[in-house]
């Protein structure tokens, strides 16, 4: 019995180690791609976005392009049917069927989501563990879930894929609480473009007769 009762506490052990391990390197990954992020200025990408429900049998994806200035909240989405700009204070939503553009406070709660935090969304409020490496096209890939300390989030799990070679995040997906699965997947990364400080503003002049709702 007491040779059970080791043997158990050395497996409990291994495994305690084993996990403590996997956080102390996703947390190290993820510091090498906080750092080298925040070295750019502005980065243009484009991307996929896929919603997935396969209770409801939904499955929708869409493509996009996003500008983001890394050190500040400013961003500029283009989708198909939408546009989402913001300075960092304000959200405008321009839904192009409506000839409509919706002006908003930008949400900083800790459920807000955009396109622009793929980025940034690990930097706090999660556990992170590094699960394994995976091979795509000859890359290899860190594979890392990120789970929030806070357990009203709307969603339960980030799982996040990191080039290793050049510690930039290559896809995210979102799994929330009503089985809706949320994917990103950034088609191509340019840092550095050079685009005007008007890029993150609204100006009307180049939207015509299009409506402006305020909302804030």
């Amino acid at each position: 019995m007491k040779k059970l009762l080791i043997g158990a506490l050395i497996i409990v052990g291994s495994v305690f180690t084993a996990f403590a391990q996997s956080e102390v390197k996703a947390k190290e990954i993820l510091a090498e791609v906080s750092k080298k992020y925040r070295s750019y200025d502005v980065i243009k990408t484009e991307f996929s976005y896929t919603l997935e429900n396969p209770q409801a049998k939904i499955k929708e994806t869409q493509s996009g392009t996003l500008f983001v200035r890394s050190k500040v909240n400013k961003y500029k989405v283009i989708l198909k049917g939408q546009e989402l700009i913001s300075d960092g204070k304000n959200q405008w939503t321009y839904l192009k069927a409506d000839k409509e553009v919706q002006l908003s406070e930008v949400d900083n709660s800790s459920d807000a989501l955009n396109p622009a935090k793929i980025f940034t969304i690990y930097e706090k409020g999660f556990k992170s563990v590094y699960t394994n490496d995976t091979k795509l096209n000859g890359k290899v890939l860190h594979n890392i879930d990120l789970t929030p300390l806070d357990g009203k989030r709307s969603f339960f799990k980030v799982r996040l894929q990191i080039e290793k070679l050049t510690k930039q995040i290559t896809n995210a997906v979102i799994f929330d609480k009503n089985g809706n699965k949320y994917t990103y997947t950034i088609k191509t990364f340019m840092p550095n473009v050079k685009v005007p400080e008007s890029t993150f503003a609204f100006d009307s002049k180049l939207y015509p007769g299009v409506e402006l709702v305020d909302l804030r």
